[in-house]
């Protein structure tokens, strides 16, 4: 991971984005691109979508990739820790003795 992020931050930096690349903006950078992917599953099945747009859904799902580790790593956030800890946070809340085959939120068990 630490190597695919000093990838995209040479990448940026070597056309001094970093300026324009502050917490706030990739934050909304995400959302944008996360917005730009779910427009290839919009009124598609998600076999649809899949068979008709792949490789749009492969580029906009590597720009939220991308924005999130420039985020992750402005913020000096150890990516492999924060997706750890959530992943021990998400046990706690849907234990698989509730949750096994149940879509609800935790708050409803």
């Amino acid at each position: 991971m630490d190597k695919l992020t000093e990838k995209i931050n040479q990448f940026r930096d070597a056309r001094e984005w970093r300026q324009f690349h502050n917490p706030k903006d990739l934050a909304i950078s995400i959302s944008l691109e996360a917005s730009e992917l779910l427009e290839n599953f919009q009124w598609n099945t998600s076999e649809e979508a899949k068979m008709k747009s792949i490789e749009n859904i492969e580029q906009e799902l590597a720009d939220v990739f991308i924005y999130s580790l420039m985020l992750a790593s402005d913020l000096e956030l150890n990516v492999e820790k924060i997706i750890n800890d959530k992943l021990e946070l998400n046990a706690q809340k849907y234990p698989i003795e509730k949750s096994r085959g149940i879509k609800k939120k935790y708050t409803e068990f």
